[in-house]
């Protein structure tokens, strides 16, 4: 019966985000999938409570190259890359910024962490060119299954399946599976199973 008022509230929300879903078609045609991605985001974020969890799992389930349906994206959570990924049961906390990602299953993300896509977005090298004329690269940053990362933290790196990152810690190199990490920059600080 749960999973039946579960399938009935998906689809009510899904007929409620067709207006929003036609504005992403119609700007990922005009200014690109990213772009349209960002200000639809940005239109959905600040819908509060259970009705903007289904709100914005209906839409991002619909854009997004995966969103699992049982995901749940919280209050103020901006998107800005149309290639990430949600796995199954993973919660994103309020105020949270993801660039291209991967967030496999059972992954907790908590309130205001930041995962953009990589550590090279800009690049900066030459210091005749401003910084946003330089490029970047954007690159894929995998959340490993059952990983927990805490508030505030940025993920520029992959994070290892079950590993702990602490609050406000920067993760600049990948993060092996199973461990607790923390700081600035993050340093393992030991395992979280003797």
């Amino acid at each position: 019966m749960k999973a039946a008022v579960k399938l009935l509230l998906h689809a009510v929300a899904t007929v409620a985000v067709l207006p929003w879903l036609l504005s992403y078609w119609l700007g990922a045609a005009v200014l690109g999938k990213n772009r349209a991605l960002e200000g639809a985001t940005q239109a959905l974020a600040p819908l509060p409570g259970l009705t903007g969890v289904y709100l914005r799992r209906a839409f991002l389930c619909r854009v997004l190259a995966g969103c699992d349906r049982s995901a749940e994206i919280g209050f103020g959570t901006l998107f800005s890359q149309a290639g990430t990924v949600i796995g199954a049961n993973v919660y994103v906390g309020p105020r949270c910024h993801l660039g291209l990602v991967r967030l496999e299953r059972d992954v907790l993300i908590a309130a205001g962490v930041h995962v953009p896509s990589g550590g090279a977005t800009h690049h900066f090298a030459d210091p005749t060119v401003p910084i946003r004329e330089q490029g970047g690269e954007r690159t894929v940053v995998t959340i490993g299954a059952g990983a927990w990362v805490g508030s505030g933290a940025v993920v520029l790196a992959d994070v290892g399946a079950g590993t702990v990152v602490g609050a406000g810690s920067v993760v600049t190199k990948p993060l092996p599976p199973n461990v607790i990490a923390a700081g600035v920059p993050a340093k393992v600080i030991r395992s979280r199973f003797p």
